[in-house]
């Protein structure tokens, strides 16, 4: 893989070193188990990352992170960062053979897991055995969130104990610009794909969407002269591109992270750690968590614990549908707090819409702005007010590409007018004022609360059934997640299956959120005499079937 130097030399490892030796003293990461000050994060993370160097990880090796939300997580960024190493995102969602075929796929070297994942962590090791240096276990030395019907993992090693027993490296590489990590999709154009971002690259591109205009601050010159970024509490996973994004801006400009950790969102653990915390940030997936949020808060203050939510400035959401309705609901309850849309996927950002009590009731547009902009197949611009959909163009900073995957890479990753874009498959519409209304992705994917899942994996798993001659998977809309999976099978002559055994067949095979959650039966899916199935007709009837609203309105 040949890395082309672009920008600066700028390192989330190098800025947060920088920062932990200025004020070494200032919280860094907050959960319900305590505080870890810059200074602690630096040190654990040195630590780490010489206890990786001495069981032979280096520079270009991947490192999986396969956790839940907590200090450990950024830990082991922050560690393999520091080496040059890559750190790589796992779901944590994935059954053992999902997690065997992303190990392969990133060739990694290195693995840690929760001590909640073992089962899946051991599958996935048999599955899995190509080159895997070494294997750290979070949580199960404390007793705390281990799974306790799967026996320890062979050859896992306990991470606190490792970091007991590891010195601080005396001569820390300084990792530079080209220094990568990678951001696994979650699907959305087929199996995941290794989004290979640039340190460098990623900082800016997320600096320009937050601050378009400013000229860009070395982080550490930031904190000596006082500034430090608003407390965040990134309340999505940090295995997804946005609570990652959110976690290492905010770490960057010296500010505080506050983490809820589990594998559930609990919207009222969320609400009262915000309050005590001071939080002024909180970034949600659409209505998946939004929804919540609001029947926790009417349930706080129905027991006369309402929560200080004043230090809230502002809630940002990525990853998912959030309807007009449920950001007036919020815009109510939280009058002074702006609601901030962003829109992008994990190949890169492309814009924000920020509205306030009096707008959130309309529906959402972005601007198109110098980086922006949406083209037919061909790279051209399409015209504003004509009402044709094209794909949306993201340019400036963008991705060197997928990892081993040179075709797909320049499919999504264009040169149009002589400059890089991003082309990830939304399709989008230019309205006449020059604001864009986005349409949505590509018909395969469905996004159930801000999980995005590809209907042909979960197509060929159906498939396998005896029950099942025929079937189609498709999104159906839902008040709450956005979409819901549901099956549309073809029984085979004399059979049937509903959701309990579709369910039951799935789990071994596939991530729980990928599994349907109803089953319509029909005599014949209607394949086309070229094989192809036709969705959007297949989604409008499962919606129909099952009484959804909006069933003919198509996906956002």
């Amino acid at each position: 893989m040949t890395l082309t130097r672009r920008g600066t030399d700028w390192n989330f490892a190098r800025a947060w070193e920088e920062i932990a030796a200025v004020v070494p003293d200032r919280p860094a990461i907050v959960t319900d188990r305590g505080r870890l000050t810059f200074g602690a994060f630096e040190d654990r993370a040195e630590r780490l990352a010489g206890a990786l160097a001495e069981r032979g990880i280096g520079e270009g090796d991947k490192v999986a992170i396969h956790l839940p939300n907590g200090a450990e997580y950024m830990e082991a960024f922050f560690a393999a960062a520091k080496l040059g190493a890559v750190p790589v995102n796992v779901n944590y969602r994935y059954v053992g053979p999902e997690v065997a075929c992303l190990l392969d796929n990133a060739d990694a070297r290195a693995l840690v897991f929760h001590a909640a994942f073992r089962s899946v962590a051991a599958d996935a090791m048999a599955a899995y055995r190509a080159g895997l240096a070494t294997l750290l276990e979070v949580g199960g030395e404390e007793g705390r969130d281990s799974d306790d019907h799967a026996p320890p993992v062979t050859g896992a090693e306990p991470y606190e104990s490792v970091l007991a027993g590891a010195a601080r490296r005396p001569a820390p590489r300084r990792p530079g610009g080209d220094d990568l990590f990678f951001l696994y999709t979650g699907g959305t154009t087929g199996l995941p794909k290794a989004v290979m971002w640039r340190h460098d690259d990623f900082y800016v591109a997320q600096w320009e969407l937050a601050r378009p205009g400013v000229p860009i601050t070395e982080p550490a010159d930031a904190v000596r002269a006082g500034k430090r970024a608003a407390t965040t509490l990134p309340a999505s996973p940090l295995m997804h591109s946005f609570g990652l994004s959110l976690a290492l801006q905010t770490l960057a400009g010296g500010g505080t992270i506050v983490l809820v950790e589990g594998t559930r969102f609990d919207p009222t653990a969320t609400l009262l750690i915000a309050a005590r915390e001071r939080v002024a940030v909180l970034g949600i997936v659409g209505d998946a968590f939004a929804r919540p949020l609001l029947e926790a808060l009417q349930a706080l203050d129905d027991a006369g614990g309402a929560p200080d939510l004043s230090s809230l400035k502002a809630i940002v959401s990525s990853g998912a549908a959030w309807s007009t309705a449920t950001k007036a609901r919020l815009a109510g309850r939280l009058p002074g707090v702006r609601l901030i849309d962003s829109l992008g996927s994990t190949e890169g950002p492309a814009a924000r819409s920020s509205t306030g009590a009096d707008d959130a009731a309309e529906p959402v547009r972005f601007r198109a702005g110098r980086n922006v902009r949406v083209v037919d197949e061909q790279g051209r611009a399409i015209v504003p007010g004509s009402g044709t959909a094209g794909l949306l163009a993201v340019g400036g900073r963008t991705p060197l590409g997928y990892y081993k995957d040179p075709e797909k890479t320049a499919r999504t990753f264009r040169w149009i007018d002589g400059e890089p874009y991003t082309v990830a498959g939304d399709w989008a519409r230019v309205e006449a004022d020059g604001t864009i209304t986005l349409l949505g992705r590509g018909s395969g994917c469905i996004n159930t609360g801000g999980e995005k899942v590809f209907a042909e994996e979960v197509e060929d798993v159906l498939r396998s059934h005896p029950s099942v001659a025929d079937c189609a998977v498709v999104g159906v809309p839902d008040e709450r997640f956005g979409e819901i999976v549901v099956a549309v099978v073809q029984p085979a002559p004399g059979h049937s299956l509903d959701e309990t055994e579709a369910r039951r067949w799935c789990s071994t095979r596939l991530a729980g959120y990928k599994q349907p959650r109803a089953v319509v039966t029909v005599d014949d899916v209607g394949r086309s005499p070229a094989g192809k199935l036709d969705h959007p007709a297949l989604r409008t009837l499962a919606a129909e079937r099952l009484g959804r609203a909006g069933a003919g309105a198509g996906r956002r």
